[in-house]
């Protein structure tokens, strides 16, 4: 069954939309269920459906996957060639947000035409699963108890008495051993038995199955939030950093059915907000220029245990030794009337008398060319204490996602 696309603030039925996209009752009551258990944060129920929020990415129900899209432009349908273009943009913002592992712009499109973006993720896993398996598995050495029929490391005379006052030639010891029997190898099982249950792609499937017989006899435990804790980072660990990655995004946003095992649920939803701020951060510091440093959510003490952060604050040096600072907030969303609300600007304000920025900017996605001009705060510092509404293109001429907007950003400023 091919995903349902969907762009964020859409909303989709219990019955057929004019493109036949639906769920059904049961399917629309386990989201409702998750989304209550997310605190409603990923999409607002309504009569019959659901209206998506601003959160993007992808969530399985059983054999139904539904694809969440970004989308700035209102006007132009939503066709398959819009579909194509977003899809294709956040699989390359999540790349170069690290989210998700694509080398190259090509593979980025050849995935679309060839794969859900879940199914992406699941590759990429078991993808990593195989390589390790074909490196090798870590081993560790740990302490053991049991039963031997040979003395082995130090006796627990209590236990021994205890279980074989009549079967003397046993004996009941504390040993060290060295095997996969450790909190790595018991992380990445946990996470490749969920891809088994869940998959819907038959070769992946069949590749999981593969990997699980091949993979070494340890004990399955039910990973939890606290367990990737409990990782200790060492040189002999890096080559499974990757993996422990994906692993803890399947196994905290999977949610296991009881009553129906085939309708368990997978959900890796990101906040279009926070993504588009981080990648107008890493696309400014791609190409950043001498004199140039770039802090990404720094922060300063405002009120009592309150603090003010904004997204960009942009240090310049001069060769003369002069030095001005420069702030940027990303809003994903188009400005009603093409004008910030009030409550931006205030916090823009405050911004600027914080961090003594002479200029500071309000940058949002752009769909349309439009008029940009500083504006004076009439207030506060005597001079040099501007903001501006800026707009940055999403995509290049040819309709891809725009790679080199840091230096038109900085221009802007």
């Amino acid at each position: 069954m091919p995903p349902i696309q969907v762009f964020e603030h859409e909303s989709i039925y219990t019955f057929p939309d004019k493109s036949g996209r639906l769920v059904t009752k049961e399917q629309l009551d386990k989201l409702y269920r998750f989304n209550d258990e997310n605190g409603n944060k990923y999409f607002t129920g309504i009569r019959n459906g659901i209206r998506f929020n601003s959160y993007v990415g992808v969530i399985q129900v059983g054999n139904l996957i539904i694809e969440i899209l970004p989308k700035i432009d209102k006007v132009k349908p939503d066709d398959d060639s819009s579909k194509k273009q977003w899809h294709n943009a956040l699989l390359q913002m999540l790349a170069t947000c690290k989210k998700i592992k694509i080398d190259s712009i090509f593979e980025a499109q050849l995935a679309f035409r060839n794969q859900s973006l879940l199914e992406i993720y699941f590759k990429q896993y078991l993808d990593e699963i195989e390589g390790l398996i074909r490196m090798g598995l870590i081993k560790k050495y740990h302490l053991k108890s049991g039963n031997l029929f040979a003395w082995k490391g130090r006796m627990d005379f209590g236990k021994n008495i205890q279980q074989n006052l009549v079967h003397q030639e046993r004996f009941y010891t504390h040993h060290q051993t060295y095997d996969h029997e450790h909190l790595i190898n018991q992380i990445l099982l946990y996470a490749l038995n969920i891809l088994k249950n869940l998959v819907n792609n038959s070769s992946l499937k069949d590749k999981a199955v593969r990997l699980l017989m091949s993979f070494p006899e340890i004990k399955s435990i039910p990973i939890q939030e606290f367990h990737f804790n409990q990782l200790q980072p060492s040189r002999k660990t890096v080559p499974f950093n990757q993996a422990l990655v994906l692993a803890k995004m399947i196994i905290l946003n999977y949610s296991p059915d009881i009553s129906a095992g085939n309708d368990n649920m997978l959900a890796l939803l990101f906040d279009m907000n926070k993504l588009w701020e981080e990648y107008i951060y890493r696309m400014l510091i791609k190409d950043i220029p001498v004199g140039y440093e770039i802090i990404y959510q720094d922060g300063q003490e405002f009120w009592e245990n309150r603090t003010i952060r904004p997204d960009l604050v942009i240090h310049r040096s001069f060769a003369d030794g002069k030095k001005e600072t420069y702030l940027i907030d990303t809003k994903w969303r188009i400005p009603e009337n093409n004008q910030p609300s009030d409550d931006e600007l205030k916090q823009m304000y405050a911004y600027n008398m914080y961090w003594e920025a002479s200029r500071s900017m309000l940058l949002y996605p752009e769909i349309s060319p439009q008029i940009e001009e500083f504006g004076k705060f009439h207030k506060g510092r005597l001079s040099n204490n501007h903001c501006k509404v800026g707009y940055i293109s999403i995509f290049d001429k040819d309709g891809n996602l725009d790679r080199n907007i840091g230096s038109e950003i900085l221009k802007k400023l």
